[in-house]
């Protein structure tokens, strides 16, 4: 017997969707409110590429769930920025032109500005830790040649950076503008070469940080930033 909300279990095709494919590898069966959480998994993480469709009745049947839990995920998803739906074209994850993916660093880097000098005063021996968690991490990413995982350790650096200035708002709206960019996985398309030149950056922000030198963070993350948006615009797949 199935519980409320439940659909039977049922085969799948044998040709399922990437997308089903992706979520498959870790799913929580007749959990409808795992659904959500399962499904912005995937896009962030970058297993589902933009433009990907999303049958919802795929994903429904494989979560053993109705639709109606899905769908719902979906529109939560859709506002959030990460999934697109149009009439009668059902629901893809969603694309960015190159220029909306360029503002979408614009907006990064102002962001960050406006938190790293109240964070480097805010900062106590746990964040300075943390920091350095960050950047050891991100460094074995790069000799690892582990694109992916680069792309992931840079977004837990700069968060990292920003932690400290207890401005919960301000970071929420960073975290959202870097969510936009996940599906690209931006920094994965960036050659070895540049990714070592960027990292070489890195290295400078967190010794800067770790002086309380405010400004001297401030003005290395600024140019990191720029040359980030110059190398992204360079290697990362043209957006649709």
């Amino acid at each position: 017997m199935t519980g409320y909300g439940q659909r039977p279990r049922r085969k799948l095709p044998e040709e399922a969707s990437t997308f089903v494919a992706a979520l498959a590898r870790s799913r929580r069966a007749g959990v409808p409110e795992a659904v959500l959480g399962e499904l912005r998994r995937v896009i962030l993480a970058g297993d589902a590429p933009p433009g990907l469709a999303i049958p919802s009745d795929e994903v429904a049947a494989l979560f053993e769930v109705s639709v109606i839990p899905v769908r719902e995920a979906l529109k939560t998803l859709v506002g959030e920025g990460l999934v697109e739906h149009r009439r009668r074209g059902g629901y893809t994850v969603a694309c960015l032109t190159p220029a909306e993916l360029d503002e979408l660093y614009v907006v990064r880097g102002v962001l960050e500005q406006a938190a790293l000098a109240a964070a480097v005063a805010q900062a106590d021996g746990e964040a300075r830790a943390g920091a350095r968690d960050a950047h050891d991490a991100l460094a074995a990413a790069v000799e690892d040649e582990d694109g992916r995982r680069y792309n992931r350790e840079s977004r837990r650096f700069h968060l990292a950076l920003v932690a400290p200035a207890g401005m919960h708002r301000l970071q929420a709206m960073l975290e959202s503008a870097w969510n936009l960019t996940e599906p690209y996985q931006p920094m994965a398309q960036v050659p070895l070469a540049d990714r070592r030149a960027l990292h070489a950056e890195h290295a400078r922000m967190l010794e800067a940080f770790l002086a309380c030198d405010a400004a001297a963070l401030r003005e290395h993350a600024a140019r990191h930033h720029e040359h980030l948006r110059t190398t992204i615009s360079m290697h990362a797949p043209n957006p649709t």
